[in-house]
């Protein structure tokens, strides 16, 4: 069986595109598994995900859309593999313990190479699961000295493709961001972009919301505003309090997380302008 390739094309919109890319394609004998594009009208920007199958040469098959697509065209040829993450935590068990139940059961297609925290507190959980866990303490440290740190120990991993912070209760530095840029996910206890910062659970009771929810984004510089993956809400009423409100979120934290991360390891996200366009 032929292993399916996911092509990735992001360009500025012209007529044809559609036509180039899939001609592309049969004359590198491909089969087209699936297609989906996306024009954004008010930017003028195209947007393509492509799965193919055959005897694909990644390097002509490149060279061959960049000849033909307009200038300045990014394209990405990405082969059949599994992804290698990270995880991050504190000392919540929920979104972590639901990754690692999915990851046992092989609904995750990822390589959890660690588990990464600033407490002990989820070793025994993590090690019921045969996956390292390090921790980092930050005791008496500064920020910058203990994400120093941190990055050592990532650095010892080869090919990381993604850190998920699975309810890390820390914020990163830029420098921390900058050497992962694009490439760390994590889960906010809030719909963003209403109650941002920390605990928003507290804040929706105060406000009388009848909706709370939970979102998973790309992390950036800006706190809690990196672009949006995946949202999810549920309803409350004026009879819950803030705990109870806390105990439905985390809830929806877990299928958010999961459905987030799902969407990036199928590589089914384009970022751009802090917005994401998801086939």
């Amino acid at each position: 069986m032929d292993k399916i390739y996911r092509v990735l094309i992001d360009t500025q919109d012209e007529k044809g595109l559609v036509y180039k890319i899939s001609s592309v394609f049969y004359n590198n004998n491909l089969n087209m598994v699936s297609n989906n594009e996306f024009v954004d009208k008010v930017n003028n920007k195209f947007f393509n995900r492509s799965e193919v199958s055959g005897n694909v040469n990644t390097e002509a098959l490149y060279t061959e859309l960049k000849e033909t697509l307009p200038l300045k065209t990014k394209i990405e040829i990405i082969a059949p593999r599994k992804k290698n993450i990270v995880l991050m935590v504190t000392k919540e068990s929920h979104a972590l313990g639901d990754l690692l139940i999915r990851y046992e059961a092989g609904e995750l297609d990822a390589n959890i190479l660690a588990v990464v925290s600033n407490y002990d507190t989820l070793k025994p959980l993590v090690d019921k699961f045969n996956i390292p866990f390090i921790c980092v303490e930050h005791n008496d440290l500064s920020r910058s000295e203990h994400e120093k740190l941190v990055l050592k120990k990532l650095s010892k991993f080869d090919n990381l493709d993604y850190i998920v912070l699975a309810k890390y209760m820390r914020i990163l530095t830029p420098e921390f961001v900058d050497a992962y840029e694009d490439k760390i996910i994590n889960i906010h206890h809030s719909f963003l972009p209403a109650f941002i910062g920390a605990n928003p659970y507290k804040q929706a009771y105060e406000r009388g919301v009848k909706i709370i929810g939970a979102t998973s984004h790309f992390v950036n510089n800006n706190l809690d505003e990196g672009p949006i993956i995946f949202q999810d809400v549920v309803h409350v009423n004026h009879a819950h309090k803030w705990t109870d409100m806390r105990a439905l979120g985390r809830d929806v934290e877990k299928i958010v997380l999961s459905k987030a991360l799902k969407l990036v390891l199928e590589d089914r996200i384009f970022v751009y302008a802090n917005k994401t366009v998801i086939f």
